[in-house]
């Protein structure tokens, strides 16, 4: 039996990314002689991808785009945060401490996260945590995204893992939506970047701090109240 799977959703969930993106769309915006936006305008859109990021920003910014019209500025805006993707970006408080738990436990650990692979694997070389990952899944390397369950069940696959020991951790609908249609429990972390209550998603546990993982994850999974216990 393949070792239990934790799969991390990166922006909101295991990373706080918001300043390094906020600041190559202020910069993209400020180019277009537009005024910047705050983190509190666009936070929602940082775990959805550049161009829903690129689209809100310059609504809220008071000039709304076709989404045609987007491809060019998308581009700069990667330029951009590809230069500076780990000036400021930091793990969430705790969320270390519990990966080496759980790596001491046995369990495998991978990333599915809707940001580009180019710009994950190395944003994730950068903090010095690629070594945890038996998988880092983008949202470019399979021919779906989430919420299509697909690229949950892409991730446990390249992972090497089942999706019946294997659980989702994540902060947006579409995490929640796809480890659903992927028939995987998922746990929500309630400081992320969702517009709305993460509870609002119906996901099978909430958890305020990463101090609270393995407790979560024993709640949810059958799998994980096995191994934690022959391990404990």
């Amino acid at each position: 039996m393949p070792a239990p799977l934790v799969i991390f959703d990166l922006d909101g969930t295991l990373l706080d990314t918001a300043p390094d993106l906020l600041r190559a769309l202020n910069t993209v915006l400020v180019e277009q002689g537009l005024a910047p936006v705050d983190r509190a305008a666009v936070e929602f859109n940082f775990g959805h991808g550049a161009k829903a990021l690129i689209l809100e920003g310059f609504r809220r910014a008071g000039r709304p785009l076709a989404p045609e019209a987007t491809e060019p500025l998308v581009l700069r805006f990667l330029e951009l945060y590809g230069s500076g993707y780990a000036i400021d970006t930091r793990p969430f408080p705790g969320a270390l401490a519990a990966m080496d738990r759980l790596a001491r436990r046995g369990v495998r650990l991978a990333v599915c996260t809707n940001k580009r692979a180019h710009l994950a694997v190395p944003l994730l070389a950068a903090l010095g945590l690629d070594r945890h990952f038996a998988a880092v899944i983008g949202g470019d390397s399979l021919k779906v995204r989430k919420p299509d369950p697909g690229h949950i069940l892409g991730t446990i696959e390249a992972a090497g893992a089942l999706p019946r020991s294997s659980v989702m951790i994540g902060d947006s609908d579409a995490d929640i939506a796809a480890a659903k249609g992927a028939g995987v429990p998922v746990v929500a972390v309630s400081f992320g970047y969702s517009p709305e209550p993460v509870e609002t998603f119906s996901p099978d546990a909430v958890i305020d701090s990463y101090d609270d993982l393995e407790t979560a994850l024993v709640r949810v999974s059958p799998a994980f109240r096995a191994c934690l216990a022959e391990r404990s």
